[in-house]
């Protein structure tokens, strides 16, 4: 069900950002498998919605914002959107190996007038991106995104991590390579997810 402004609560421009993201992520969906075709129906909530948490939890400014494996834009494309209003961010990099679907993120990026970059590599390839903060969402294990965490994040940086059910046993695993402290805020679109947020990054 398409929201309102209101109902996001955003501004009438980035609303309309949104709207013009969600018409082009179903039209290529057909084509290049963006989201599950099963999720299309419920886009706003799932994904916009979803993404939307994830960009308002980070409260003071940033220089750098990376998004890894950005895939069909989340939440990516949604933070650059919010930032061109929000005035908060200084650059945001998207990072999708997958060139089809860098193909699709430039396109969002330019027929919504929103600024952005996409490196379209293999994230262990890419250069350090010094990043202020990291997100992932439906990427790969916690451990893995640390391991793209040191290499990427900025010393004092923070990552955003949106995960599932299994989280727990995720950061209990990742406690065996890994040092960090973290908080586990409860998704506002799905009961049993939720966004961690780790900060203080050191190998064990």
């Amino acid at each position: 069900m398409r929201p309102s402004a209101e109902g996001l609560n955003v501004s009438r421009e980035t609303f309309e950002r949104l709207d013009h993201f969600a018409d082009l992520l179903q039209k290529w969906n057909p084509h290049i498998n963006l989201v599950a075709k099963s999720t299309i129906g419920s886009l706003w909530d799932r994904h916009i919605r979803d993404s939307l948490q994830v960009s308002r939890i980070v409260e003071k400014e940033v220089a750098h914002w990376v998004d890894l494996g950005s895939g069909g834009g989340f939440p990516g494309l949604v933070v650059a959107i919010l930032a061109v209003e929000a005035g908060n961010l200084g650059s945001v990099t998207l990072v999708e190996s997958d060139q089809r679907k860098a193909t699709f993120l430039r396109t969002v990026l330019r027929e919504t007038e929103t600024p952005g970059s996409v490196i379209s590599q293999r994230i262990e390839e890419v250069e350090p991106l010094k990043a202020d903060v990291l997100s992932a969402r439906a990427l790969a294990k916690l451990t893995t995104l640390l391991e793209f965490s040191e290499r990427h994040l900025n010393e004092g940086g923070q990552c955003l991590f949106q995960k599932g059910k299994n989280w727990k046993s995720e950061v209990q695993s990742a406690r065996t390579s890994w040092h960090f402290s973290y908080d586990a805020i409860q998704s506002q679109t799905e009961s049993e997810a939720v966004v961690l947020n780790i900060r203080e990054l050191t190998r064990v």
